[in-house]
């Protein structure tokens, strides 16, 4: 049985997510092996820390397929970098693949999606969201807030202890765990920290893994042992 990103979320000290930069089976199975505990995926998106762009479901179906059958764990997928772009019939077919949670943007998230049966729902947010007013979430269906609150300009940077209160402000602030995405240049050495202000996950993308199966392995490696080690 596959296990749960809340169920990851809830057991472990701090959940280790790989957001992949390019919907390949050999990355994946690189993250893999280096021992993330979930994946995340991407469509109908152009991704800012990558420079890619994800083309629909379809075009990935075979792909998709083939890393569900590699991977037990949880699977993750951006569906869309717009609310226009988001398809009840995609979804659909996401389900039928096996894909457990989702991952986008609130403004983006049309309401019908927190009724899909399933499928776990996570939430993103920008800087540019009020913080102070999110307050408890859990009631409305959702298992995760994304904190994607670092303006674009400033992606690459090293995190700095002003990261680190907003992520503990957040913590305190609402009753889903926190994730924190890699648009800082998170290193291994910060693992500790993010745990002592309550993030219950990190999720690694191209700015700290980059974009080769050997940088994945190092990288996703060095996470993995400072978070066993907590």
């Amino acid at each position: 049985m596959t296990a749960s990103l809340k169920q990851n979320l809830l057991e472990n000290k701090l959940t280790l997510i790989v957001s992949l930069p390019e919907n390949r089976l050999d990355l994946a199975k690189a993250a893999i092996h280096a021992g993330v505990d979930a994946v995340k995926l991407h469509v109908n998106v152009e991704h800012r820390a990558s420079g890619n762009r994800f083309a629909s479901v379809e075009s990935y179906e075979e792909v998709f397929c083939k890393i569900r059958d590699e991977f037990s764990g949880p699977l993750g997928i951006v569906p869309s970098g717009s609310f226009e772009d988001i398809k009840e019939t995609e979804m659909e077919q996401l389900l039928k693949i096996g894909f457990n949670f989702y991952s986008i943007y609130a403004h983006h998230k049309p309401s019908w999606m927190l009724a899909l049966d399933g499928i776990e729902k996570t939430f993103a947010i920008t800087s540019e969201y009020d913080k102070g007013q999110l307050g408890n979430v859990k009631h409305l269906g959702v298992s995760a807030l994304e904190a994607s609150i670092i303006p674009g300009e400033e992606y690459g940077m090293p995190l700095t202890f002003k990261d680190v209160l907003a992520y503990n402000s957040l913590v305190q602030n609402v009753d889903v765990p926190v994730l924190v995405p890699s648009q800082r240049k998170l290193v291994a050495t910060d693992i500790p920290l993010l745990h002592k202000a309550g993030v219950k996950a990190v999720m690694l993308g191209a700015i700290v893994i980059g974009k080769s199966e050997a940088s994945i392995v190092k990288t996703i490696s060095s996470f993995r042992n400072a978070i066993d080690t907590l």
